[in-house]
């Protein structure tokens, strides 16, 4: 399928693929915006060290007062955010070029995304390559499925769960802490038990090679040995599970699918990587883009994916100085509004249409420049 069938007829878009931005602001940026961060693996450390620490105090929860348990919460929040805090730190230390010793480079990103249920070389497929490849086209396996699409189980629970007009409050809350879990499985299950890029029950399948197979396998047996180890030291104690382990792990995964959601799936599709029509960034509280490194500048990094995320306010203020008619930026409650307005299937690249095929919206964050 050509996505340009997809497109209304009467215009045709202009697209600047994302290699003319980085050649065009890189020279305006300072050398240092594009040496490594290493502080990303400090950060790294210091979240999962903070995980232990968090399972340590609940081995002695069933000590407690059951009056005093509220006491802990605390703790789960702040482990939710170090859940957050580990897949943001991997993301930019598998971008960018500051461990450059394979093994070294391959341990941190376990450590890192193992809470995330995400074998390391899957994520460098399905993340590096498809993703940043393929931003938001008919062939990105993050992109919300279109309306065409056979209505699948992972189609139909995508449309349970995710943000729209026509989400239900509860099952949008159970999605927040749960959305992250199924577009792991539904992707790694494609590559894992068929690997020829023709499952469609994810929006849309890839392939890797027969190594990169066999290891994440390898790297998905290791996540399920160290879960499966922290629930044993925890004793399998419901209580200690649920504040320590389940908790956390809802918390860190709403937090990272709050992000995803607006990262892309507001915007239109398009048939050239074009970063600044298919991505958004978002305004959050100071506190929050340090703590969350930046995340939230999410244009800023598909123009430049390898560069110290400490910088994007940089890129930011050059994209809106060179590029301000096309740069997607909103407000975090605004994004979440438009979200909650729109259906989330694509009928063509510039609309949005429910499951039912009865609602059409036009994309809010539309460019529509005409030659």
């Amino acid at each position: 399928m050509n996505l340009r069938t997809l497109v209304n007829s009467g215009h045709r878009d202009v697209y600047i693929p994302q290699a003319e931005y980085a050649k065009k602001l890189k020279l305006l940026l300072p050398k240092e915006a594009f040496l490594p961060n290493y502080s990303r693996v400090w950060i790294l450390l210091i979240n999962a060290a903070i995980l232990i620490l968090g399972w340590g105090i609940a081995s002695y929860l069933d000590q407690w007062s059951w009056y005093l348990l509220w006491l802990y919460l605390p703790f789960s929040l702040i482990m939710g955010n170090s859940v957050i805090v580990l897949l943001f730190s991997t993301h930019d230390i598998l971008h960018s070029k500051a461990i450059k010793h394979p093994s070294i480079r391959w341990m941190l990103s376990l450590i890192g995304l193992t809470m995330l249920w995400t074998p390391p070389t899957f994520w460098k497929a399905v993340h590096n390559r498809e993703h940043h490849n393929k931003t938001n086209s008919l062939h990105d396996p993050d992109r919300n499925y279109l309306y065409e699409q056979p209505n699948t189980w992972g189609k139909w629970i995508q449309n349970l769960f995710v943000p729209s007009s026509e989400v239900r409050s509860f099952w949008l809350f159970v999605g927040m802490g749960n959305a992250w879990g199924v577009h792991t499985f539904r992707n790694l299950s494609s590559v894992l038990l068929f690997n020829n890029a023709l499952t469609q029950y994810a929006p849309a399948a890839f392939k890797v090679s027969k190594k990169e197979r066999r290891a994440i396998a390898f790297e998905l047996f290791l996540i399920m040995g160290i879960h499966l180890s922290i629930l044993s030291f925890l004793g399998f104690h419901p209580v200690k599970i649920i504040l320590s382990y389940f908790l956390p792990i809802w918390i860190g995964y709403a937090g990272a699918m709050f992000y995803i959601y607006t990262n892309h799936m507001l915007c239109r599709m398009t048939s050239v990587n074009d970063p600044l029509i298919n991505s958004a960034s978002l305004r959050v509280p100071k506190i929050v883009d340090l703590l969350h490194l930046n995340f939230s500048y999410h244009t800023e990094h598909h123009v430049f994916p390898g560069v110290n995320s400490d910088y994007y306010p940089q890129v930011q203020a050059l994209l809106q100085a060179h590029y301000g008619d096309r740069f997607n930026l909103l407000d975090a409650g605004e994004a979440w509004r438009l979200m909650l307005k729109t259906p989330r299937h694509y009928k063509n690249e510039n609309t949005f249409i429910d499951w039912t095929g009865k609602k059409i919206v036009t994309c809010p964050l539309s460019h529509n420049q005409d030659n």
